[in-house]
């Protein structure tokens, strides 16, 4: 199985040029026009690995979680992995071997088989493997509209940061990443139901006030769409008291101002 640096057949001590030319290389060599389609899942494949290790937040998380878990030598790992399938401890480093490998449907396979979101898997992975893991997980979610699952991973590692920080500065990337997934893909995702508790799951994750007026506005409207009128009032009021300049407050002012006549 190849990691990220040999899939591009550079060492890891590679220069970004180093790793942008070996890039280029071998994406010559799997154009549609020379490999066919047979070159599809090598060419996503190389672009993963190239879109992580040419950012540095990302290659040295990379490098971090890969030096850590993974076992060196000619001891075939992911074998012992793949035995005992009882063993939730193994399954769940099986994850996590497989996504750094560049496995991900097998990741996927062994985590959704061992109950998805109810797999506990930060009771068998030291922390910080159990935050890298998660965070690659979810990415691999999203990829496939998997929105709720994404969702309940990347908070699952905020709130884990704001008790005890790791990623630090890489921190940034994974509370874009949970926005730009409220923002763009979540609300069309779930139920009207679900998407309330989301919301309050992100409420309770330390964001700036005014973002989280934004998603109070936003909590509040659905919840008039259930006929949940009372708490939607509450939540509206809420969302004012945060930022009093909240944008775009009219209409639903006058949404609640006609529905209290019914």
């Amino acid at each position: 199985m190849q990691d990220y640096y040999s899939l591009l057949g550079i060492p890891n001590t590679a220069s970004p040029h180093d790793i942008k030319r070996a890039f280029r290389e071998k994406a010559k060599r799997l154009h549609p026009d020379i490999a066919g389609t047979a070159g599809s899942e090598a060419m996503r494949k190389l672009l993963i690995a190239y879109e992580a290790l040419s950012n540095r937040e990302r290659r040295g998380e990379y490098d971090r979680a890969y030096s850590r878990f993974v076992k060196g030598g000619s001891f075939n790992y992911r074998s012992f992995l793949m035995e005992d399938p009882g063993d939730l401890e193994r399954r769940a480093k099986l994850v996590f071997f497989d996504l750094l490998h560049l496995e991900e449907e097998s990741a996927l396979d062994t985590w959704r088989i061992h109950g998805g979101l109810a797999f506990a898997m930060e009771k068998y992975l030291d922390r910080e493997d159990w935050m890298d893991c998660t965070f690659i997980l979810a990415e691999e979610l999203q990829k496939r509209e998997c929105y709720y699952e994404a969702f309940m991973l990347l908070s699952g590692i905020i709130r884990e940061e704001r008790r005890r920080p790791y990623f630090r500065h890489y921190i940034v990337e994974v509370e874009n990443a949970l926005k730009e997934l409220v923002r763009l893909r979540l609300k069309s995702a779930v139920d009207g139901e679900t998407y309330v508790e989301c919301m309050e799951i992100l409420l309770g994750l330390g964001f700036s006030t005014r973002e989280e007026a934004r998603w109070m506005r936003s909590m509040a409207e659905t919840l008039i769409r259930l006929g949940e009128m009372k708490d939607a009032e509450t939540v509206f009021r809420e969302a004012l008291k945060r930022d009093p300049a909240l944008p775009n407050v009219a209409q639903l002012r006058r949404k609640f101002e006609m529905l209290r006549h019914y």
